[in-house]
């Protein structure tokens, strides 16, 4: 069986959508391990542009979609999405798209909890998109969250309600914000489980059947290494990990089925919310970025920090995630750049190093060490063979592969499916 795994190799929004848009066409299920409503893919296909947040990208190519155990679940948010997708003319039911029962649920009380947490963090929040998705995961580690399966067993549900607000509502109290009443939970838990309970199995068992029938399994990580919440860039990170280790963890398979890993990566680096970024620009070349690779949030909005390259970074990445192939997108953004810039490497208190350091305040301090190549006047966009590029471009992209060590296997330049450059097959194995 040759699965793949997709996962981000810096902060995030690196186009993974359209990579994993592009590899679902060739599998046969595609399966989202971790994270929630919190990060979201972009999907243009034809004339129709998908946001989703939760929804597997697989869904929009007609293939079996699944959110696994790895995954905090808010029901409004997927309701809400499968409802929008539909409008779109996508058909989306519990035929193709199955949920693990063991998956938590985000209930209204956490992003109530999230966003009075960061309120009172004033100056020193952590960026959260206040979605909930850190309490959730807290629930689920203190082992009082409530789960899909739940909604199945009214008496279980009850009492594992009266844990949850005895912790949740002492909190909102010492924050000074409203409290949760417990009937109205149970009332909409009970009334949201009809319409839940037909997506979910044991989805484990579909990917052991899977593995026996030689099926193409896709595995979709959301965010990016460095929010990895053990290997990011810590405190500003996300509450889960996002390495490829986690999709076995996160669906319920060995770790022999996750398959090629293949990270993302932009051609610059961009960053939302709060937390270092070494290669950071607040001149004219980080605006231009910005504004020609259109760096907003799919879910939020927000703006996205945008910087140069960070090879340093991006090593790191390939190295803890367990990468072996990168894909390479938006190399187009940089087209007209007279000179590109790479770090190498960063300068802390006046010592050289090759990694980013996991305590705060040396991450803070990292002053980036640059090489610097020459740009080109060409345009890359929509270049799906190695002869249409300029050379300049050409030495950029050996250049990266030789600093993060690791080959470039496939090349975005627009953000159109089939403006891919493929050096090799990730499904190859």
């Amino acid at each position: 069986m040759a699965n793949v795994a997709v996962i981000g190799a810096q902060w995030g929004d690196e186009g993974k959508g359209k990579v994993v848009d592009w590899l679902a066409s060739r599998a046969d299920i595609v399966v989202r391990f971790q994270g929630g409503h919190n990060a979201g893919h972009t999907l243009v296909v034809g004339n129709q542009t998908y946001k989703l947040s939760l929804l597997p990208s697989g869904v929009v190519r007609g293939k079996l979609g699944v959110i696994g155990n790895g995954v905090v679940l808010d029901p409004d948010a997927l309701l809400g999405e499968i409802s929008r997708v539909r409008g779109q003319g996508l058909d989306v039911g519990p035929h193709n798209l199955r949920i693990a029962e063991n998956v938590p649920l985000i209930l209204p009380l956490h992003p109530a909890i999230d966003k009075a947490r960061e309120e009172a963090r004033g100056a020193a929040k952590i960026g959260t998109t206040g979605r909930g998705i850190g309490p959730a995961y807290e629930d689920k580690v203190a082992r009082r969250a409530i789960r899909l399966c739940d909604l199945a067993e009214p008496e279980t549900l009850s009492a594992k309600l009266d844990e949850l607000l005895l912790h949740h509502n002492t909190l909102l109290k010492g924050l000074g914000a409203e409290t949760f009443e417990k009937q109205d939970l149970l009332d909409r838990l009970l009334a949201l489980a009809p319409k839940l309970l037909p997506y979910a199995e044991a989805v484990w068992e579909r990917l052991d059947e899977a593995r026996h029938k030689n099926s193409r399994v896709l595995f979709e990580g959301a965010q990016a290494v460095m929010l990895d919440v053990d290997h990011g860039t810590y405190p500003f990170v996300t509450s889960s990990n996002t390495v490829a280790g986690n999709a076995a963890a996160g669906s319920g398979i060995g770790p022999h089925g996750v398959g090629t890993v293949l990270g993302i990566a932009k051609a610059y680096t961009t960053r939302v919310g709060s937390g270092p970024f070494p290669t950071e620009l607040h001149d004219e070349i980080g605006k231009r970025l910005g504004e020609r690779g259109r760096e907003f949030g799919t879910v939020t909005g927000r703006p996205r920090r945008c910087g140069w390259f960070d090879a340093c970074l991006v090593r790191q990445a390939v190295k803890v995630g367990g990468v072996q192939g990168l894909a390479l997108t938006k190399l187009d953004v940089l087209d007209g750049l007279e000179e590109l810039k790479i770090c190498t490497g960063y300068r802390i208190d006046g010592e050289v190093v090759k990694r980013l350091p996991a305590a705060a305040a040396a991450q803070a301090k990292a002053e980036p060490i640059y090489e610097t190549l020459e740009g080109w006047s060409q345009s890359t966009m929509g270049a799906r063979s190695w002869a249409e590029l300029p050379a300049t471009a050409i030495k950029y992209v050996k250049r990266i592969e030789e600093l993060v060590e690791a080959p470039v296997t496939l090349l975005s330049t627009s953000p159109e499916r089939d403006d891919t450059i493929l050096v090799s097959d990730p499904f190859a194995g």
